[in-house]
Formats: structure tokens, sequence, C-alpha cells
């Protein structure tokens, strides 16, 4: 070999490692930021009003937001059942909230944390569970999450963790987004040179509706109950806006595919629905569609809004092939991968129903039609949503042939469901009253206080 040779190998040589450095990261880092309870029109990007939420709208902004997301359940823990399986709740007859020994998710399902294991990730969650804590087995610490602090269930209603112990308070609690907030920026600093997962479920905007001072200073024009609540919003806004901040200190936010979706309709009156009918409790569409906004620079063009129905089955699917991971049938996952419709490749999915069931109530929808029953002594009801998103006018007499359709894909889906494994004496689903009578009740004893 001549002496240029030699030296031309020796200078490509040494310019490998550079070259390696400047090459992106292979697997791009998940990013749930799951929100509690809040209304489908609660961000400004929806059409929110009461309080700005600037870190929201950037997300919606800087990728896609999909005007008819929905997650599979009108409540809290069935909907993060299946944002962590990737599974419908009905699967495994988790059908209803649960914060004692024989309710907790199945040891026998597998999490988004333990999905990406074995694809080199480190997964972390900061918030809201949910999904039981009898023992350290059925904690986060013990379901695949290597970082794990927050609450049990709602605040009030249980105590806390960190790993797999149960501790009894949270710094500043019971506000907690500013103390997510942290957790969350020092998971991803610890972890920014490797493949992460983060979880990041609030507390915000459940009730207690509670707030740092100067958040509720920011909103004293408005009424008392009004105040709480739009300073909790703005509150868990300002803590996700940290989060994309750090993210962006790093050099990470083209590597991190994000989500953000709320748990659930609305529960609150002050939650914007933006004219759904319901809210959280009800199978209309206010307690089952929701915030719902995906983001990827570089990957996912941005400024795109989608009437493509999308649920939160759907994210486990689509984190797990853009992390590489193949999905194996005998998981059963009830999602898809979203990323060539994220992505801009393809405008539609294939056509699919999508399913909801709590108690008495049901609903499927199949294209622009929906197939409703809301109450135990409510007929199922037929609506098209491209013209009657606020489910008033029923048209199953016009068209029986299309609702008989429907309830056909409602029963086979159900029949291969398991039965609940245990009641809530709210499935009755007495309309809307029930739910906002309750609502008012703690309002009103929040502000006699």
């Amino acid at each position: 070999m001549s002496i240029s040779r030699w030296l031309r190998g020796v200078v490509s040589l040494a310019w490998l490692p550079f070259a390696f450095a400047a090459e992106p990261a292979g697997k791009p880092n998940i990013l749930i930021f799951y929100v509690d309870d809040m209304g489908w029109a609660q961000p400004g990007s929806y059409g929110g009003k009461l309080a700005a939420t600037p870190a929201m709208d950037a997300i919606a902004r800087n990728g896609v937001r999909f005007t008819d997301g929905y997650v599979s359940a009108c409540i809290c823990a069935p909907s993060r059942v299946g944002m962590m399986t990737g599974r419908y709740q009905a699967r495994t007859g988790h059908d209803a909230n649960g914060n004692r020994e024989g309710r907790e998710l199945l040891l026998s399902e597998t999490t988004l944390a333990q999905r990406l294991k074995p694809a080199g990730y480190t997964s972390g969650i900061v918030g809201k569970w949910h999904l039981g804590s009898s023992s350290p087995a059925y904690l986060p610490g013990s379901r695949g999450f290597d970082y794990a602090v927050g609450s049990v269930s709602n605040l009030g209603e249980g105590s806390f963790y960190r790993g797999t112990t149960l501790i009894d308070s949270l710094p500043g609690a019971p506000v907690t987004s500013p103390f997510y907030r942290d957790e969350a920026i020092k998971f991803i600093t610890e972890h920014r040179a490797q493949p992460w997962f983060l979880y990041l479920a609030f507390n915000a905007v459940h009730a207690p509706h509670v707030a740092s001072q100067k958040w509720l200073d920011q909103f004293k024009h408005l009424s008392a109950q009004e105040q709480r609540y739009a300073a909790l919003v703005a509150e868990a806004d300002e803590a996700i806006g940290a989060v994309m901040a750090k993210l962006r200190a790093l050099n990470l936010e083209e590597n991190t595919l994000i989500f953000l979706i709320s748990d659930n309709g609305g529960a609150a009156p002050q939650a914007e629905m933006g004219g759904l009918r319901g809210r959280k409790w009800f199978v209309w569409e206010g307690g089952i569609r929701v915030s719902w906004m995906a983001q990827w620079k570089g990957h996912i063009p941005a400024g795109r809004v989608s009437s493509e129905p999308v649920i939160q089955l759907d994210v486990m699917p689509t984190a797990l092939a853009a992390a590489g991971v193949d999905v194996k049938p005998e998981w059963q996952l009830d999602g898809v991968n979203l990323l060539p419709l994220l992505q801009g490749n393809t405008a539609r999915l294939a056509p699919r129903a999508l399913f909801f069931r709590f108690g008495v109530q049901y609903a499927v929808r199949h294209g622009d039609w929906k197939l409703v029953k809301a109450s135990k002594a409510m007929a199922p009801m037929l609506v098209n949503l491209a013209t009657d998103r606020g489910e008033k006018t029923d048209l199953s007499a016009q068209q029986p042939e299309r609702a008989q359709a429907l309830q056909k894909l409602y029963d086979e889906w159900n029949a291969r469901m398991q039965p609940p494994r245990w009641e809530d004496r709210r499935w009755d689903g007495d309309e809307d009253r029930k739910a906002e009578k309750r609502t008012k009740k703690k309002e009103k004893r929040k502000g006699a206080k």
C-alpha cells in the first residue's frame, strides 16, 4: 500500500467518530402527556377561551391536531388501561374505576413500558397511575417503569408512590403540576443519552381544583369556581411548556414522538366541550371524544388538522413502530400504527369500527355513523356525526338497516370481550343530569370551605 493511500485511510477513520456523532439517534424518545378530565375544547387550539394554553397549542401547531380523537373509556382507570396496554379494557373486564384489591390492571397484561424495554428504552412515569396499588407488584415500578413517582389514584382518594413503595405525600400536594414538571425534567435530563419513554399523567384538571397562588392571581377577575379551574388548566399547561423547553434545550425535540391526550371528557361545569353532548361518565361524544394531538418534528408535517377518527389504543402500535418493535399477533393489540397518517403518507386509515362500553351504556362508531345507548332506559340511537356532532337527531327510524348493522358490529365485538369484573352503581347513565349534579355538589362543598 502506498503512503498516500494509507494516509487517506487514516484520515477517513479519524472522521468516523464525528460522522457517527452527526447521525440522528436511531430510536426516538416517546413522550405522552395524559391530561385528566380535560374537555374536548379546553385548549385554545380547539376553541377554548377560559384559560390560555400556549404549550398545548404549540404541540398542535407543530404537529397534527385531531378533531375526532377518542379514548376507549368515559372515565379514568379504564382509559388508562387502554393507554398502557393498547387493548380495549373490556378484554379484561376492567370497565370501571377500582381502587381496591381485585380491581387492579391484571398482571397478565403488558404495558407499553414493558414492550419498549427489549428495544433498549428506559421508561418513566410521573403522575397519576390509577391501575392498582394493593401490593408492590401492581405499582408502576413493577410494570416496566424504571423511574416512577406520582399519585396512586385521584388526589384525596389514596396515597402516593415512588418506585414500588407507597409514600404519604408529594412536595406541594395537592398542587402537583409543578412537582410533576420538575420530576419529568429530571428524568429527561438524566436519560438524555439513551432512548426513553416518559408517561406524564397529570392530576389536572381533575378535582380538587387547586393551583398555585400565582396562577390563582392571574384569574382573580373570574368567579371563585372558574378562577380555580382556569388556574389549574394554566398551571398544567405551564408544566407542559417547561418540559417542551427542556427538550429543546437538550436538542431532543426533533427526536421525540409526542402525544397529548385527555383521559376522558370534561367533568366540571367549567370544562369547555365545544358543543359535544354529555361529559365524563357517558358514552356521548362529550365523554369519549377528547383533545388529541401528536408531534414529531422532522417526521410529522406541522400545522395539520385531521378529522380521521383515532383512539388512544393507537398510541402503543404507533410508538412501537417508531421504535422499530414488531407487533406480534398474539399480543392482540386493538389500535393501529398511525405513522403513515401522521407523516402524511396517507390521508385516511383503513375503515374500522371503534367500540365503547361502560356498564349498561355502549356505543360504536364506524365512519361518520354512531350507534349510542347512554342510559339504562334509552333505546339505541343512530346519529351522523358529520352533520350532528351534538347527537341531537335520532336517525334509526329513517335508516333501520344501518342501525341494525352497527348493533351487529357491537354485539359481535362485545361477545369477544370479558364481562365486567365488578359493577359501578353509576352505570345506569341517567343522562347528563347525574354527572352535573355530583360535580355541582363537590364544587359547593369546596366553595364553602
